[in-house]
């Protein structure tokens, strides 16, 4: 622009000049009017430069607010696949993200010869810290928390520069996944085995020390299992009587004893006493449980598993033997069930 404005001053100057000499050529100046002219033609470009830079001066303020600042060195190296420690020992984490940096002032004489060695670094060593703290079968959400944690530039321990990450991704390895989701599904099967055999077992001690611990307690139990029916309790009597003596492997009280039903089943040699397998044998008759119906094993596996929380094994085996079928016996001797392994 500055040469521009010089350019058109020497021009008309210049043009000026010429008209003044062929002015002063034929009206035959004097000496001395071609003296003025001369000076007059050298000290008007001269005068107006002069003034033309005095008033451009400085730039404003204002203009000044728009020049755009230097901009920031920046610097960016991707990492793949990095494995990363998870909270469990031999489940790590596989780590990939895009690292970026930019250099602070130099320290003295310090230089970096390897910038992105030290920030991969830095970023690493912040991810690590993560990392170790967290469960590995909840990678996706570890990876949100990374990307919230990596987000922010910050210092790495030398001070050299300030580092952050992105793009970032966790994932797990496949076969470590797999392992997971056994583990998962043995957890869970594992909790409802748990609850069923403490629901079996609060049913055997709610049998065999509440309603079977003697008859007046299996009465008063059958009663209200029969909406008060007064004369089906009063008839069954009998039965129940069969069925307490059974649970807690006793004779039935003589005063009981006229009570007691008649049996369709194999009769009883009269030189031995009758046991309590004898008298289940008429409580599972007078239930009307003949040979055959499968209502008489369950009963029976019941009874006898009540049977051995009183450590009577050898007449819940007797039971087992002579109403369970073969397949569903065990002996003693050989398995216990579950009741009298683990009381508790």
């Amino acid at each position: 622009m500055t040469t521009g404005c010089k350019t058109t001053t020497i021009f008309l100057s210049v043009l000026c000049a010429l008209l003044l000499t062929i002015l002063g050529l034929m009206q035959e100046w004097p000496s001395w009017a071609w003296a003025v002219l001369a000076a007059v033609v050298v000290g008007v470009p001269v005068a107006a430069f002069k003034i033309a830079e005095m008033r451009r001066g400085s730039l404003p303020a204002d203009f000044t607010n728009f020049v755009p600042a230097a901009p920031i060195e920046r610097r960016e190296h991707h990492v793949s696949r990095v494995a990363l420690p998870s909270h469990w020992p031999d489940y790590d984490f596989t780590f990939s993200a895009t690292v970026r940096w930019h250099p602070l002032e130099a320290r003295g004489d310090e230089s970096v010869l390897n910038p992105a060695g030290l920030a991969v670094e830095a970023v690493l060593d912040r991810a690590r810290a993560l990392t170790e703290q967290r469960e590995p079968g909840r990678a996706s959400l570890v990876q949100h928390e990374l990307s919230g944690v990596l987000s922010r530039l910050r210092p790495d321990p030398s001070g050299h520069l300030q580092v952050m990450a992105e793009n970032i991704t966790l994932t797990l390895n496949e076969p470590d996944q797999e392992r997971l989701d056994k583990l998962a599904e043995v957890r869970k099967d594992k909790a409802v085995w748990e609850h069923q055999r403490k629901y079996e077992q609060s049913k055997r001690e709610y049998l065999g020390d509440d309603v079977l611990k003697d008859t007046g307690s299996a009465v008063v139990w059958w009663l209200a299992k029969n909406d008060n029916q007064i004369e089906k309790t009063v008839a069954d009597l009998g039965l129940l009587a069969q069925l307490t003596s059974a649970a807690n492997d006793t004779d039935v009280p003589e005063r009981l004893q006229d009570l007691l039903p008649s049996s369709s089943g194999p009769s009883t040699p009269v030189e031995r006493e009758p046991t309590a397998a004898d008298h289940f044998e008429a409580f599972l008759t007078g239930m009307g449980f003949t040979d055959g119906d499968g209502r008489r094993g369950m009963l029976t596996k019941q009874i006898a598993d009540i049977i051995r929380t009183q450590e009577k094994h050898e007449t819940a085996d007797e039971l087992l033997r002579r109403y369970d079928p073969p397949a569903a016996f065990t002996s003693h001797a050989d398995d216990q069930p579950e009741s009298s392994k683990d009381p508790g």
